[in-house]
């Protein structure tokens, strides 16, 4: 069974927003965009690296297919383009009705779908931003691993990775890294409910 891994680059206060480009998402006025580009280093040349050596499948909403595939097809030369355009993807739309990216496959039914796709044989499935996408695999419990690259930066508000509504449960600390900008990489993985949370009324 491959692993549904969501890889989230975010601010301290828990914004994910347009993390890579000032004109990436500007809804609801965001303009911040390109905050995280500025705390890159060799730690995280590294973990992107890691992330995508070796075979893995991606599984992105509709707003981050339109941005990655506007962009990525064009630069096989980069090695993350190149192993993003051999991956295969997923893309969670209902609107949408033929991809033009290579190797791209549309999912309506998300729920159903990634439950099936989590328990085949296949890889691990990375989630780049994709944060409406997000709170339904959240909710639906359907996360195997976070990992979050979070940037010393308060934003003050924009879409955050946790929105109001999703399930409360508790998160196991598997590895933590700091970066000499001052960037913290934790990864987490579910576990469970809240500790200390009363048990359910049968």
């Amino acid at each position: 069974m491959g692993k549904i891994i969501a890889i989230t680059q975010l601010s301290v206060d828990g914004v994910m927003q347009a993390p890579g480009g000032p004109d990436e998402d500007t809804a609801s006025g965001f303009k911040h965009g390109g905050w995280f580009m500025h705390y890159g280093d060799d730690l995280l040349h590294k973990a992107l690296d890691e992330t995508i050596s070796g075979e893995f499948e991606m599984l992105l909403g509709r707003r981050t297919y339109d941005i990655f595939a506007s962009y990525w097809p064009h630069h096989d030369e980069n090695p993350i383009g190149k192993a993003f355009n051999k991956a295969k993807k997923y893309i969670a739309t209902r609107t949408l009705e033929k991809l033009d990216w290579n190797n791209a496959y549309i999912i309506s039914e998300v729920v159903e779908e990634v439950g099936k796709l989590r328990a085949s044989d296949g890889p691990d499935i990375h989630i780049w931003g994709s944060s409406n996408l997000l709170q339904t695999l959240i909710s639906a419990g359907l996360v195997d691993e976070h990992r979050l690259w979070i940037a010393p930066v308060v934003l003050g508000g924009g879409k955050r990775l946790f929105e109001n509504g999703v399930p409360a449960g508790g998160l196991t600390l598997v590895d933590t890294q700091v970066t000499s900008t001052g960037m913290i990489m934790n990864t987490y993985r579910p576990s469970g409910k809240l500790p200390g949370s009363a048990p359910e009324a049968r």
